[in-house]
């Protein structure tokens, strides 16, 4: 697993320009954690008042990664920041070994960045049960530590990546009281993604200056819209980490009332999400599912993923089967309510069934057509009332099975 796998079919042409962002900077270094000949580890400095906020798997087995992160996160600390992370080796379901290990590369960290160590926050990412070799990583801290450069985000991209097929980024740029904002954003994650803070990595950065609580309530509000209404394989990860750094350094203030901000950090968050999905193991097609007409919102939400992680369902749509009889199948299993006599099943614009009837103007040519497109669109209403949410998922091919039959050799 030291080499890069075979880039994904829907992966974007090319990695994004992002921003620097004043009071971030970045390093790489080859650790050796588990892969040979590729950058594993990544370290970052945040400058003095940066703002911390974070969203963490629900896991009952996380990492001692992120069980030390959510101990920190809440922290009212104001002094300088840093984060570490390593690729390959997860450091969950191991023990007082764990918790060790992470202690002793924050605490390394700290001191070589020399910050308080209740301000160093750590990630892993990568096999899980299997010590980690955490002297492989603080031998590079002060490697690390010397090439921290402003511009290295497109490297701290690639060095977190597991069974991705390429380094995902996105920005955005917004404009308060024409002061301009800057965002910036990478992410890790190809398989073990499902809502929950669906193994996924996202860490966010922005020159906004945002108190503590305020993007705490943003980021964890945003999450709940973009990378928890994401899922590959039903998988929620032991490690699924999404921090959110705001060093204030624009000298922009954002508060609750600045719908503009909030809706830039979504954008950024929700493109980072889908090429999360565009990534899925094995992927060949990206699906969005959107559910109407459900009883409420979290109705409509049970419905989408039930639909989404359907192996019936994503495998027809890998075979490009229009097979809208799985879809039905779905809705009636997700035990939320539905009317069979009420229900209704699009593809893109083609309504499939109508009213809990096969549409007497469908085609199956044309449900067929539509399935070799690369985005496919399904939409399901229930007909009983105002709740609506949108999911995304991929389909589910032989390549998924030949990744995870292979991960750890």
């Amino acid at each position: 697993m030291g080499g890069t796998p075979p880039l994904s079919p829907l992966a974007p042409a090319a990695f994004p320009d992002l921003p620097v962002i004043d009071g971030v900077e970045f390093a790489t270094a080859q650790a050796g954690v588990k892969y040979k000949g590729r950058t594993d580890v990544m370290l970052v400095r945040l400058a003095p008042g940066t703002a911390m906020a974070g969203v963490f798997t629900r896991s009952a087995t996380r990492s001692a990664s992120v069980l030390d992160c959510q101990a920190k996160i809440g922290g009212d600390g104001t002094g300088a920041a840093g984060i570490v992370v390593n690729s390959g080796n997860s450091n969950a379901f191991t023990g007082q070994n764990g918790i060790d290990a992470t202690r002793a590369v924050t605490a390394a960290a700290a001191r070589a960045l020399g910050i308080e160590e209740d301000r160093m926050f750590s990630s892993s990412t990568g096999v899980i049960g299997e010590p980690l070799p955490h002297d492989r990583i603080t031998d590079k801290l002060y490697e690390l530590v010397g090439n921290l450069q402003s511009t290295g985000i497109t490297e701290a991209a690639k060095a977190i990546m597991t069974t991705d097929t390429y380094p995902k980024g996105a920005t955005a740029e917004v404009l308060i009281d024409n002061q301009s904002i800057k965002i910036a954003g990478i992410a890790k994650g190809s398989g073990m993604i499902a809502p929950d803070m669906a193994t996924m990595l996202v860490y966010i950065f922005t020159d906004a200056e945002v108190d503590r609580a305020v993007l705490q309530s943003m980021v964890a509000a945003t999450a709940d819209l973009t990378f928890n209404c994401i899922t590959v394989d039903s998988d929620t990860s032991t490690s699924d980490t999404l921090l959110c750094a705001a060093t204030g350094k624009s000298g922009v203030r954002v508060t609750e009332a600045n719908t503009g901000f909030i809706d830039a950090l979504r954008g950024v968050m929700l493109d980072l999400a889908h090429q999360v999905v565009r990534d899925g193991e094995g992927a060949t097609k990206f699906v969005q599912i959107h559910v109407t007409g459900a009883h409420s919102d979290a109705d409509a939400r049970t419905h989408a993923l039930s639909i989404a992680n359907s192996p019936l369902v994503k495998t027809a749509i890998a075979g490009e089967d229009p097979n809208w009889g799985r879809i039905v199948m779905a809705v009636g299993k997700s035990g939320a309510a539905a009317d069979r006599d009420r229900l209704s099943i699009w593809f893109g614009d083609v309504l499939v069934a109508d009213k809990g009837w096969r549409c007497p103007d469908y085609r199956e040519e044309q449900g067929a057509e539509l399935m070799k497109d690369e985005d496919i669109h399904i939409k399901v209403d229930l007909g009983l009332g105002g709740g609506v949410a949108t999911v995304w998922t991929c389909d589910l091919t032989h390549g998924y099975i030949s990744i995870n039959a292979d991960y750890r050799s």
